[in-house]
């Protein structure tokens, strides 16, 4: 949990070691890269706070050259399995399967590089949704990778939401290594509550460059066939009207990023907008769908 908030709040890669033992207790290492320019532990703070830990995580900074951190960051990505016929490839990596889905990212740029569960899960969510010709939402896409695994799946046009301009920089690259252009994957900010994207302060340029031209069929309400998060639990809960009504009534809605002790917590929220809700597990984390109830606007 404390790796994809580090990823959410800065890191460029992150690597888990939960084999050695630290101290008196079993304690997990997590090795996290960052740039000179950022501030280490205003970020590691930003990250610890999101997830409610009481405490500041111990750690240690080393300093490497840039040639360093881009090999370690690279030697630290596989192509990762999701499941029979879909893997997550590394641009530097040959696909193991050539006749897979194989959906190919630069992992270090933001988060969603296909090895966290949650992202597993809504992987598997989503590849059993999009039956052909659908709209689809990713509301917090990261590095894009479910929006861009949507229109690999069959879907025909993706959305992608964030709120870091970095991100949406990210997901474009990441979707230009996979032969997708804007026509299929629009990628906004996050549309406010008033202006829809239509008057976010960018430049008419910087709306051409961050897809914003196309800010009106972005920013329209209930109008998506499925529409996933995979982001944090407390902007879940904070966003939860926000993201349930870009989806159509009688669509799924998919909600992910959560340990298996806060899906009674996000149920009870979600069931005011959702019914039928599944709940699906992996290694800890859940995954929570339901059909957007269709007397909601």
């Amino acid at each position: 949990m404390l790796s994809e908030a580090l990823l959410c709040f800065g890191a460029s890669s992150v690597t888990i070691d939960e084999q050695e033992s630290y101290g008196d207790n079993d304690e997990m290492k997590i090795s996290s890269i960052f740039t000179i320019s950022q501030d280490v532990k205003e970020c590691i703070s930003q990250a610890a706070d999101s997830i409610g830990l009481r405490e500041m995580p111990n750690y240690e900074v080393e300093m490497h050259d840039h040639t360093d951190w881009i090999k370690q960051t690279q030697e630290s990505f596989h192509p990762v399995k999701v499941t029979e016929g879909l893997w997550i490839v590394p641009e530097w990596r040959k696909p193991p399967d050539v006749q897979a889905i194989n959906i190919v990212l630069d992992p270090g740029l933001a988060f969603g590089t296909g090895e966290h569960p949650s992202t597993k899960l809504c992987l598997l969510l989503l590849q059993s949704l999009i039956k052909g010709g659908e709209y689809f939402l990713d509301y917090g896409t990261g590095s894009g990778i479910l929006a861009i695994a949507a229109l690999k799946f069959g879907a025909d046009r993706s959305v992608g939401f964030d709120i870091d301009p970095l991100a949406i920089t990210s997901a474009r690259q990441n979707a230009d290594l996979n032969n997708i252009g804007p026509d299929k994957l629009l990628l906004s900010l996050v549309p406010s509550k008033n202006d829809h994207a239509l008057d976010s302060g960018f430049s008419r340029e910087d709306m051409r460059t961050q897809d914003l031209y196309n800010a009106r069929i972005i920013a329209e309400m209930n109008k998506y066939d499925v529409v996933i998060a995979n982001i944090l639990l407390y902007p879940l809960l904070d966003l939860a009207e926000a993201i349930v009504s870009y989806a159509k009534p009688g669509a799924l809605v998919g909600i992910s990023g959560i340990i298996s002790e806060q899906v009674p917590c996000v149920v009870e929220h979600y069931s005011q907008f959702l019914e039928d809700i599944a709940v699906s597990k992996m290694d800890d984390w859940a995954c929570i769908r339901g059909t957007k109830k269709r007397n909601q606007a």
